[in-house]
């Protein structure tokens, strides 16, 4: 059992999701306390990039502000916001990122640098299974979990992916990119069935969640549930004020999560 599965240990996980460096160097320290606080299980933090193909407007709006001030945002300051986080709290944090921002720094000296620091997982939307070669000895060697993404239309690569999975499973409930939704993909209890017949490795559904309802339909389909852009207009609409906001917000979100029983 690793970090991130461990999360989900008699309970169902709520996963926030911020943006590194939005606001600043300060206020991501404080954003990622404050969720920790607020009750998040994992909390997902976003690695700005100039084309983050997954990502939504609200989002790419994050990534903006967070290359604002610096455009060339080094990768060794965002392990420095995470140093400065773990003086803190030891929630369990996971990155999302691209491929090219891991591949740049190096694959062993990055998943070293994650071990150190306590960042469990990585979400890569652009590294596809059959590309995790170069990444998989490093991330298995330094314990990084690698979080595969599955989508409505994975098709019969479902099951592979599953069986190869750690940590666990990040479950796209819609097609098209991040965002705040009403309506998702209407077969997503039987795209986790499939997922449940191959493996034990904890299920999240992620893309559009942002209702406390929302969070509650989600984990009575899964083992817990991914919130991003809802997060992100928080920090954009509070900015310096905004770590209270998100302890509210997670300490409902948590609540809604695990509102019936684990499976």
């Amino acid at each position: 059992m690793t970090k991130l599965t461990d999360a989900f240990k008699n309970k169902k996980a709520f996963i926030p999701f911020i943006a590194a460096n939005d606001p600043d160097f300060e206020g991501t320290v404080n954003n990622v306390v404050a969720l920790a606080k607020g009750g998040a299980d994992i909390v997902e933090i976003g690695i700005p990039f100039s084309d983050p193909i997954a990502d939504g407007p609200v989002i790419q709006a994050a990534d903006i502000r967070a290359l604002k001030e610096d455009p060339d945002l080094p990768m060794d300051t965002i392990f420095d916001m995470v140093a400065e986080i773990r003086k803190q709290t030891d929630v369990p944090l996971a990155f999302l990122t691209y491929l090219n921002i891991v591949f740049q720094y190096g694959y062993e000296a990055f998943t070293a640098r994650c071990e150190e620091l306590g960042i469990y997982g990585l979400v890569i939307p652009d590294m596809p299974l059959e590309e995790r070669g170069e990444l998989e000895p490093a991330a298995k060697k330094h314990h990084v979990d690698l979080i595969p993404l599955v989508t409505p239309v994975s098709g019969d690569r479902i099951e592979k992916i599953a069986k190869a999975a750690t940590g666990f499973i990040y479950v796209v409930s819609s097609l098209g990119v991040t965002g705040e939704r009403s309506e998702f993909a209407n077969d997503l209890s039987e795209l986790v069935t499939r997922i449940r017949k191959v493996t034990d490795v904890p299920t999240a559904i992620g893309f559009g969640i942002h209702t406390p309802e929302q969070a509650t339909e989600m984990a009575q389909i899964a083992d817990g549930a991914i919130v991003g852009s809802a997060c992100v207009n928080i920090v954009a609409e509070y900015g310096k004020q905004a770590p209270a906001k998100l302890l509210d917000y997670t300490k409902q979100m948590e609540k809604a999560v695990n509102a019936h029983p684990v499976r």
